[in-house]
């Protein structure tokens, strides 16, 4: 009904498990992870958990689209069945051939021995077999006990199924009840999936909506975004039905922002929330967690509510002032005032005077240490303007000198240039801060917004110096520095990076380190240092050094496809201790 009234080409926020708008978080990234190093651990269980709505469907059909050829699955979605049911399901799901031994109703055994000798079968020819159940939660104990005697059968060398329990946090307990002790003692890896933070929950719902054909800003208000996230809990399923009927309102109220009292009228009436300052999310269980919705009081919030939050890699964003104005900030030209804004630091300057208050508001005197919440907008915004534009060669030269190398003014290919110096470059478009911590290294990002007298939307290449949970620090042309907070970072930042990272001279340029022989030496060495894999007598052939590469990038939180590329060596070089700039130290 809203779409076309918010410029959308679909509904952003359907609850049905589309696969256009999957969102990886690295929560889930990390869930992912654990299921694919179940594939290689030999057998016995794993468990998957997480509140309802967390998006543990989503991980288990990222993991059944990633499992390898060789592997045969069997899929249990309604696990509400006897150990007869069970043991038929699984037969079925095999393809494996079963019937009664005799007259009258199929035994136990009846399905046992023939999912044996089918196991036995495929282990022979080199495949694994893997039995994912859902909604395990739903198992009752004597089916559970079922389970583990399956991962009896076994050869003298591994076990013959692999078998994934996905469910709600009910399962933990139950397995780790007495009684399933035995089974409980067979669980190789676990993980709980825990719902999106705040800031995770932004970029949620700037991705879902970009993906329905969003091209103009977010039709959220900063503090209806945190206010999503109070009431919600960051559970993508409550994301969705909460958004949905916010923009419904905001469609029937004719307006194109989704105000923090629409949000809040919206849970009352999906949710039947409280309207005070907090609201019960309630568990199966029936215990409440609960979520403080009061964001008032928290530091910098005048300088959150003074940005439109968009967190995917289309649309554009304006650099606003606070919302008494309403309007675009006008910053003014570059030049001496320029360099004086309150949060903009110069290497001649240790403090500076405020710039001059917005329309209506009286000059205040700001100390070194800082500037008050409301001016931060102001700084930002003189910061921005004081900044070349995107194609200009100063941010790829402030990339270099953090790198202690040097890069000329007339370089056409800055990164052919900087190869001379044993350093490699790292472009992505549709990164992420979580992408950002885990590189940690000094990244140069395309900003966007609209600053000038016109108010002209533009973008520009500024350095991410220092990265910690809550705070970024930029530095710009002429050496300026410019601290805020995360939450103000990211309205200006469509995923858009460059960086770089140290490589070897005689290491081959393309997807994969280890295509040339000298690159493949040198992969070798390095995932020995970084203690990948067992040091196994004989020569390393390509299998083995593909399983080593595997198992480093589970360790690491990446997609293990086996494969040295670019994410996978700057891993591999902070793992084993080669010097490079960090983001987290700022050094």
């Amino acid at each position: 009904m809203y779409n076309p009234f918010f410029g959308l080409e679909h509904a952003p926020f359907s609850i049905a498990p589309d696969p256009r708008y999957l969102f990886m978080s690295a929560r889930h990234r990390e869930a992912l992870a654990h299921l694919l190093y179940g594939l290689d651990a030999g057998g016995g269980f794993v468990l998957l958990t997480g509140e309802i709505g967390t998006g543990k469907t989503t991980v288990c059909r990222c993991f059944l689209e990633q499992i390898p050829a060789h592997c045969n699955v069997a899929y249990i979605f309604n696990p509400k069945l006897t150990v007869p049911e069970l043991l038929r399901s699984i037969c079925d799901e095999f393809g494996v051939p079963h019937r009664a031994a005799s007259a009258g109703a199929e035994t136990v055994k009846d399905c046992i021995d023939p999912l044996n000798a089918f196991l036995l079968q495929q282990h022979a020819a080199g495949r694994n077999n893997v039995l994912i159940i859902d909604e395990a939660q739903n198992l009752s104990p004597d089916v559970l006990e079922q389970l583990r005697l399956l991962t009896n059968l076994e050869t003298s060398e591994r076990k013959l199924l692999q078998i994934i329990l996905i469910g709600q946090p009910e399962l933990r307990a139950m397995v780790a009840s007495p009684e399933l002790e035995q089974l409980a003692q067979r669980v190789i890896a676990r993980y709980h999936l825990q719902a999106l933070d705040r800031e995770e929950t932004q970029q949620y719902i700037a991705h879902r909506l970009t993906v329905a054909g969003l091209r103009g800003p977010l039709p959220f208000q900063p503090r209806a975004l945190a206010r999503v996230h109070a009431l919600t809990g960051g559970v993508p399923r409550r994301i969705n039905v909460l958004c949905d009927r916010a923009l419904l309102g905001a469609y029937a109220a004719g307006v194109h922002e989704v105000s923090d009292a629409m949000v809040r009228q919206a849970a009352r009436e999906v949710f039947d929330a409280p309207s005070g300052a907090t609201a019960a999310v309630r568990t199966k269980g029936g215990a409440a967690r609960w979520w403080f919705a009061g964001l008032g009081g928290l530091a910098g919030a005048a300088a959150v509510a003074a940005l439109a939050f968009v967190g995917a890699d289309k649309g554009w964003w304006t650099v606003r002032a606070p919302d008494a104005q309403r309007t675009a900030v006008q910053a003014p030209a570059p030049g001496p005032s320029a360099a004086a804004a309150p949060a903009v630091s110069t290497p001649s300057a240790s403090a500076a005077a405020l710039p001059a208050a917005p329309a209506g508001g009286a000059a205040t005197a700001a100390s070194a240490a800082g500037v008050e919440a409301q001016d931060a907008p102001m700084a930002l915004a003189r910061f921005l303007a004081a900044q070349p534009p995107a194609e200009a060669p100063a941010g790829w030269q402030a990339l270099a000198q953090a790198w202690q190398a040097s890069l000329p003014d007339a370089a056409a290919d800055p990164c052919a240039q900087l190869a001379s110096e044993g350093l490699r470059c790292y472009r992505q478009r549709r990164a992420s801060l979580n992408l950002l911590r885990q590189l940690d290294r000094p990244v140069l990002l395309t900003l966007h917004a609209a600053v000038g007298a016109d108010a002209e939307t533009r973008a520009m290449s500024v350095l991410l110096r220092h990265l910690d949970a809550n705070q970024a620090t930029l530095a710009g042309a002429g050496g300026q520095t410019l601290q805020l907070p995360v939450a103000d970072l990211a309205p200006l930042w469509r995923g858009e990076i460059a960086t770089l990272w140290r490589a070897p001279a005689n290491l081959p340029h393309g997807a994969d380190a280890a295509a040339s022989a000298a690159g493949a030496a040198w992969l070798d060495r390095r995932l020995a240092v970084a203690g990948a894999g067992p040091a196994e007598a004989g020569p390393m052939t390509p299998e083995r050094r593909r399983a080593r590469i595997h198992q480093f990038q589970l360790s690491q939180g990446l997609t293990p496809d086996g494969r040295a590329g670019p994410m996978t060596l700057m891993m591999l070089n902070h793992a084993t201790g080669v010097q490079e700039p960090r983001l987290r130290s700022g050094g």
